[in-house]
């Protein structure tokens, strides 16, 4: 009885607890100069004045505005907002995916051995690289408001910005997975003389399909949120009936809209399930 308790102490005792907590020490030495570099005070928060501020702006949205009128606009609102994300995340799509499947080294045949094509192989994959940075350096908005100019208020603008900004997103990521997953299988079939296409088929996509699903219809519920952004720059949909109803201090259609922002994330994570469900 008496050597069993120390057996377990030492059984519990996790061997790697001092090298966490040095982590977490160096983590927090390295926070702390950023925290204070961006102006970080959240006690400012909790001043008696502030947060009567944010008592009286946030009692504004109860209740919801329900009216026909006001809904009616919303609806219409927000298929805007769903044909904006549906279309800029399918571009983004026919962006992506073929980079991502230029850039994979996984599929590269050059690869396999010395043969001739290995340097201009390198070559293509890095531009590719680069034209995927260089997309997804630049952030929705500022194309939003690039293309608002150019196209005119509208959810156009709106789908142009989110297909090259989530193209190049998609396809990074896309890339990252393809890589991370167990690549033998396509390996063993551009080895045996199958074509790329097929390796990415048969060899890589039954490893991380869902993976990539799941990541894809998330880009899509990250779409959605994005119009808010973009709304308030002319692009339409959701966003700009919120920066309406927000600068004419209206809570109630504000809280309705995001409710419907609720809803939307709600059955993009149902979505998101199911595929992975039918998938697996």
């Amino acid at each position: 009885m008496t050597t069993a308790q120390p057996l377990r102490r030492d059984a519990l005792r996790d061997p790697l607890a001092r090298r966490r907590v040095v982590w977490l020490l160096a983590a927090l030495v390295i926070a702390w100069p950023m925290l204070q570099l961006s102006g970080f005070a959240p006690a400012a928060l909790f001043a008696p004045g502030n947060l009567q501020v944010i008592g009286g702006f946030l009692a504004g949205f109860l209740p919801p505005e329900t009216s026909p009128a006001f809904l009616a606009m919303l609806g219409k609102a927000t298929l805007e907002t769903l044909a904006m994300a549906t279309a800029g995340t399918a571009l983004a799509f026919a962006i992506g995916a073929p980079l991502a499947f230029v850039t994979t080294r996984a599929l590269s045949v050059s690869r396999i051995g010395p043969g001739p094509g290995r340097v201009q192989a390198g070559v293509v994959r890095q531009a590719g690289r680069s034209v995927l940075m260089v997309l997804r350096a630049i952030p929705e908005i500022v194309w939003a408001l690039v293309f608002v100019r150019a196209l005119g208020l509208g959810p156009a603008a709106g789908v142009l910005a989110l297909a090259i900004t989530y193209g190049g997103m998609l396809g990074k990521v896309y890339a990252e997975v393809l890589e991370s997953t167990d690549t033998r299988p396509a390996r063993a079939l551009l080895e045996s003389g199958s074509a790329r296409l097929a390796a990415l088929v048969y060899g890589l996509l039954p490893h991380c399909g869902q993976e990539l699903i799941s990541y894809t219809v998330y880009r899509w519920e990250c779409a959605v949120r994005a119009s808010v952004v973009m709304g308030f720059v002319g692009a339409g949909g959701l966003g700009q009936l919120m920066d309406q109803s927000m600068k004419m201090l209206n809570g109630g259609e504000a809280s309705s809209i995001l409710l419907v922002f609720l809803v939307l994330v709600l059955l993009a994570d149902a979505l998101s399930n199911a595929l992975r469900r039918l998938l697996a």
